[in-house]
């Protein structure tokens, strides 16, 4: 078990949005959080890296209670939270995104690192002397993710990262997401509007509705639930 939450209530201050949440997340495998728009899915990866206010219940890595543990400590121990927007410093080269994730690395370490990264982004061999915000959208979530993997990262949190894109880049990322579990062993947590594509690649899957889990099982089941239409209310059906 890398990750689970214990009970988990959770908001902003005083606003209450997740509501006694029991999850877990295991070891090399995808595991997706579904649910229509507000039912609490990003606050809920917000929750878990420590970006949230937690009312009551605990979050565990490793067996490990972390939850009053800030994000930057989760972060240096591999855990990687990476929202939809502003996840590289648009200001800097690629390059210089990269080398900043592994400023803390011994410079042996730090290229076999970005080589690593880049054997899974190749895309971005060509761009490091580019300005990352001049990156198309699926290029930045590429860099993102790279970012991560020189960090050592063994637990990715997704939070849409096909968003706004094409449907052509958006099936590149979640074959890229694919690649992560098969070759590097990779933990990740998907939040994604693309539900049904998510679910194709995921092990397995939780259902959020109104801050709560209505769903638990194989992503497999969630996608022939009888119910899954339902559950969905508010998903955008045209990119799915």
């Amino acid at each position: 078990m890398v990750l689970r939450a214990e009970n988990l209530s959770a908001g902003y201050r005083e606003l209450h949005i997740l509501f006694n949440i029991n999850a877990t997340v295991k070891k090399g495998r995808i595991t997706t959080i579904a649910g229509p728009n507000g039912s609490g899915k990003s606050t809920l990866l917000k929750s878990l890296f420590g970006l949230a206010t937690v009312h009551s219940g605990r979050v565990y890595f490793k067996d490990r209670d972390i939850t009053p543990t800030p994000p930057h400590d989760r972060t240096k121990m591999g855990i990687a939270y990476l929202p939809q927007v502003e996840n590289i410093f648009t200001n800097l080269t690629v390059e210089e995104n990269l080398k900043i994730a592994g400023y803390t690395l011994e410079n042996g370490e730090f290229e076999d690192r970005l080589e690593l990264a880049l054997s899974i982004f190749p895309e971005l061999e060509s761009r490091l002397k580019q300005r990352a915000g001049t990156l198309s959208g699926g290029e930045r979530q590429f860099l993102a993710i790279a970012t991560a993997l020189i960090r050592r990262a063994e637990l990715l949190m997704l939070d849409e990262p096909t968003a706004m894109l094409s449907p052509k880049f958006a099936s590149t990322i979640f074959g890229k997401i694919l690649d992560l579990k098969q070759e590097l062993g990779l933990t990740i947590l998907l939040v994604e509007q693309n539900i049904k594509k998510a679910l194709e690649i995921s092990d397995r899957a939780y259902m959020l509705a109104s801050g709560r889990v209505v769903f638990e099982g194989s992503a497999e089941e969630l996608l022939e639930h009888e119910k899954f239409g339902e559950f969905c209310i508010g998903y955008d059906s045209q990119k799915s």
